[in-house]
């Protein structure tokens, strides 16, 4: 089984001086790809509910970085709470050049248990949480002539089951990812997506996915956090400054072999 370089391969500096806000960036996937910004110059803003994990967090990440992170303690779901958190990033750093919009609910759930209210939940958190801090961000993003990453799923890609709430949601976001783009390119802004696949220790897989098998993929193993972190990097770099309205699929090719073989 193949392993994941943790070595850098972008330069050290690439985000310096730049402001990074990030929607449940105190956990999983988007604590990689927060980190991963850090260590390469930017300073980051984490966002998300719980105060004390969020502050441990950013203690955590300052250290192993050497660089800075902040936390703010919110509810994507409240718009008084994002514009709170833009407005204290902002005051704080005096800019935004970067959002990663990552906040997300899920749990198992089939069709017939699936009730009203937590369907309408995993919409409001991810769905409505990225909306709704995009909109309060969107002004000093087009200031710092920015980028924006959504962080979408591959769930709703062939359909997954137990999962129609959140590939719901995910599938509107890649949707937003491709209107913003539009709208916002002309204001400098790039907009794009990293989907990713089954990534290896995260509370996602622990729930969704404990006999998934890695020789399904191509690449004969499970995807790690630093593979979507480095994609990040990439997709925020000057590297892809002609990439915008793109939703990046980092999944190994597990999705296409489901989709040829319909095993889900």
């Amino acid at each position: 089984m193949t392993t994941v370089p943790t070595t850098k391969i972008f330069k050290e500096n690439l985000f310096t001086g730049k402001v990074l806000l990030c929607s449940g960036g105190g956990s999983g996937i988007c604590r990689a790809m927060t980190e991963a910004m850090v260590q390469h110059g930017a300073t980051a803003v984490i966002f998300s509910r719980s105060k004390d994990k969020l502050e441990k967090a950013a203690k955590e990440m300052a250290l192993k970085t050497g660089g800075e992170v902040f936390p703010v303690a919110g509810d994507v779901r409240n718009p008084k709470d994002v514009e709170r958190v833009v407005e204290i990033a902002v005051e704080k750093y005096g800019r935004l050049d970067y959002l990663i919009n990552g906040a997300a609910g899920n749990f198992l759930a089939a069709f017939d248990h699936l009730s009203y209210n937590a369907f309408k939940t995993v919409i409001e958190i991810d769905l409505l949480g990225t909306f709704n801090l995009t909109k309060a961000a969107a002004p000093h993003l087009k200031k710092s002539k920015g980028a924006i990453i959504n962080v979408s799923a591959t769930l709703h890609y062939t359909g997954t089951p137990f999962q129609q709430h959140a590939g719901a949601a995910k599938a509107a976001i890649d949707a937003l990812t491709k209107h913003w783009a539009v709208e916002l390119g002309p204001h400098g802004v790039r907009v794009n997506g990293i989907a990713p696949g089954p990534i290896k220790d995260t509370v996602g897989m622990e729930k969704l996915g404990p006999a998934f098998e890695h020789s399904v993929v191509p690449l004969q193993r499970m995807g790690d956090v630093q593979d979507v972190a480095q994609s990040t990097v990439f997709l925020f770099s000057e590297g892809a400054s002609y990439i915008t309205g793109i939703v990046l699929v980092v999944d190994g090719m597990s999705i296409f072999i489901m989709f040829c073989s319909g095993d889900h």
